[in-house]
């Protein structure tokens, strides 16, 4: 099996949606209820590479396996060293070091802008214990539950939430961050 992470492309869109679109309308893991066209989609990539986030996909064998990327964690100037971390792996691909390769090679790009905190938001759906045991495992931290937050499927939804610090000993900053002013809810 060979396993390779690069950069998405537009033409990954087509699988990146199809991925998507089967968590938001057969499971918890996303909390939206109608899927995102393609050209929705499209405009996710364009606003995450926008603010210079990293967006990437992993293959199996030339196959598409997975992706996974970083979005703003809130918009005000503050937050401008956080970023939210989201990995989808396909069902086939699950178990076979696809989601620890792209949260990796996602956790070193993160490092190598200068930013400092990434949140991870699991929902409670059928890979949430996968899924924070892999976070656990490359150094993410409990930061919380949003208890009960989420009604998909009539039923209340948790949210676990965990965190990296990639500066536990709280220096300073040494980059100026993501590009968050006028930033607004």
């Amino acid at each position: 099996m060979t396993l390779t992470v690069r950069d998405a492309e537009g033409p990954d869109l087509p699988a990146i949606t199809a991925l998507y679109a089967g968590e938001v309308v057969g499971g918890t893991a996303t909390f939206e209820m109608t899927a995102p066209t393609l050209d929705e989609m499209t405009g996710r990539l364009t606003t995450v590479r926008n603010h210079g986030l990293p967006w990437l996909v992993a293959e199996v064998d030339g196959r598409f396996a997975g992706y996974a990327y970083a979005s703003l964690f809130r918009p005000r100037p503050a937050y401008r060293y956080g970023v939210e971390v989201s990995v989808y792996v396909e069902a086939a691909a699950r178990g076979q070091g696809v989601g620890r390769t792209l949260l990796l090679a996602l956790v070193e790009r993160i490092r190598a802008m200068g930013l400092r905190h990434l949140i991870a938001a699991v929902s409670d759906s059928d890979t949430s214990a996968a899924s924070i045991a892999l976070h656990r495992s490359l150094g993410f931290r409990d930061a919380g539950v949003y208890r009960q937050v989420g009604w998909k499927f009539g039923r209340w939804l948790d949210v676990a939430l965990l965190q990296l610090d990639l500066d536990p000993a709280g220096a300073p900053p040494a980059s100026p961050g993501l590009d968050l002013e006028g930033g607004r809810a």
